[in-house]
């Protein structure tokens, strides 16, 4: 049997345990799985898109929903690592959740992950089209070449080559992916301490639009107005951290697959608050929250914060802020691959899903069938979306959120679950293998039921509905029933798996 097709295949039958899937050990140390973490959360991206709308319903306390949406995100981090440490495994949420609660809920958590990564590498694909053409705009000095992106046989078109070139790059292997996102990731990261640095500058010299004097009240989470904009703000502030995970599913790959992988997510959730309450600050600090001009609170802004910000702040060098977001939905939608991709080879290694899912390429050793299988998937969707209605693209993504909550909040309790029996054994393994975990579990589970609850209203999101029903939830919860389906057919063609066969519960 060839390379190609080295998979669970190949197990003896007595085999109920984890098994390796053909993946380049040791190609990723440390410091490349945190590079490639921070790249899939995409900050600079992430708060052009994020600060507006979080502002608009939290106003001055953006720092404290920042911090609100970080703290669950810290414990399921912390759960993950628990569970990466006692069984490193490429398939994380699939993996994990079935060895601690079965098949169904396993191959369920599995599909949350997939759902929710396809429909952002096509978001990404779009922001990162967008971007390209204003920077050609910026580059030769004519507005109307952003208006390119607005043609969308044009768009769909430009959008698909940068999915099929992240494909590439991600099929080439991690060390192919690791050498590009050193690049993307120090450039946006670069300019964004730029751009706070100006701001800060501005705001010391009395030059800034609308000087506003941080205070200790813009950490109080409390001192928010309503619960609904408290939850809002979150729902919105763990969104933007979602992507840390990548760090995990790498960890076939990884030096020391017990400790890096989970100290990467570790250390990926710290350096992103850093930079995001940095750059929040900077941006109070000089634009306020004011509904006007530059101001933070100003709905034409909250499409793009920096957009806006850049020339005020940034001068001439403006240019670097459209490039440095350029990169970052670049970079993002390269690594954003990694996750999907692993996945599915877990699911097809673990008969799952089809065996040609199992595939690895025997030059560069990665999922091959896998990663095209993401990338094809990504493509159909955009193509549907875009040319159906563009509310339901972007309504689907505001869906987005439940998926996450749910697929993370079904890890953080499979870390609970599995590690029961030692649970009181010490204080260590009572916080991080309990404590933490279920804390993060719980809050995003919460989330999750709260967000589909409040998406029924039909003005939730874009406003469409359908019978009655806001187009959020019937996407959202559209996309978890297409998960049910499609467990169901695979239960008809590959039972083995559902029958706890191929990987068994318990430790």
């Amino acid at each position: 049997m060839s390379t190609e097709h080295a998979t669970s295949e190949t197990l003896p039958k007595e085999h109920k345990g984890l098994s390796d899937k053909g993946l380049k050990a040791g190609s990723v140390g440390l410091i490349g799985a945190v590079v490639i973490g921070v790249s899939c959360i995409a900050p600079a991206y992430t708060l052009t898109a994020a600060l507006g709308p979080t502002v608009s319903e939290v106003g001055v306390h953006l720092p404290a929903i920042f911090l609100v949406g970080f703290v669950p995100m810290l414990l399921v981090a912390l759960g993950y690592r628990e569970l990466n440490n006692a069984m490193p495994d490429a398939g994380t949420s699939f993996t994990w959740a079935s060895r601690a609660f079965g098949p169904w809920i396993g191959w369920m958590g599995g599909w949350g992950l997939i759902a929710a990564t396809i429909i952002v590498l096509s978001n990404l694909a779009a922001v990162a089209v967008d971007f390209f053409y204003l920077m050609l705009a910026q580059l030769f000095g004519n507005p109307d070449l952003a208006g390119l992106s607005k043609i969308l046989p044009l768009n769909i078109a430009t959008t698909l080559v940068f999915i099929a070139l992240a494909c590439w790059i991600s099929y080439r292997g991690m060390e192919t992916t690791k050498g590009v996102q050193y690049v993307l990731v120090a450039f946006q990261l670069l300019v964004l301490g730029w751009f706070a640095v100006a701001a800060f500058s501005h705001v010391a010299n009395g030059t800034a639009f609308d000087a506003t004097a941080i205070t200790p009240d813009w950490f109080n989470p409390f001192a928010v107005d309503s619960f609904s904009s408290f939850a809002a703000g979150v729902s919105l502030s763990i969104f933007i951290y979602w992507g840390w995970d990548v760090t995990l599913t790498m960890n076939e790959e990884t030096k020391n697959p017990e400790k890096t992988p989970g100290r990467a997510a570790t250390v990926t959730v710290l350096v992103i608050v850093i930079i995001y309450m940095t750059v929040a600050l900077a941006t109070l600090s000089f634009a306020g929250i004011g509904d006007t001009g530059l101001g933070a609170g100003n709905p034409e802004n909250q499409g793009s914060i920096f957009a806006v910000l850049a020339g005020p702040v940034m001068g001439p060098f403006a240019i670097l802020m459209s490039l440095a977001i350029l990169s970052s939905s670049a970079a993002s939608l390269q690594s954003t691959f990694v996750s999907p991709a692993r996945t599915l080879l877990a699911m097809g290694h673990y008969k799952a899903l089809p065996h040609k899912f199992s595939r690895i390429s025997p030059t560069h050793k990665s999922p091959s069938y896998a990663t095209i299988a993401a990338a094809v998937a990504a493509a159909a969707f955009y193509v549907i979306t875009r040319t159906t209605s563009e509310n339901a693209l972007w309504d689907t993504i505001t869906a987005l959120g439940m998926m996450i909550c749910f697929y993370y909040g079904i890890t953080a309790l499979a870390c609970v679950w599995f590690f029961r029996a030692q649970a009181f054994s010490g204080a260590q393994a009572f916080f991080f293998k309990f404590l933490a975990p279920l804390l993060g579990g719980v809050i995003l589970l919460v989330m999750f039921f709260k967000t589909a609850y409040d998406s029924m209203d039909p003005d939730y999101g874009s406003g469409s509905s359908i019978g009655g029903l806001g187009l959020v939830f019937i996407l959202g919860m559209g996309v978890i029933l297409l998960g049910v389906v499609l467990m169901l057919v695979m239960y008809k063609l590959r039972p083995e798996f559902f029958k706890g066969q191929v990987l068994a519960r318990g430790i």
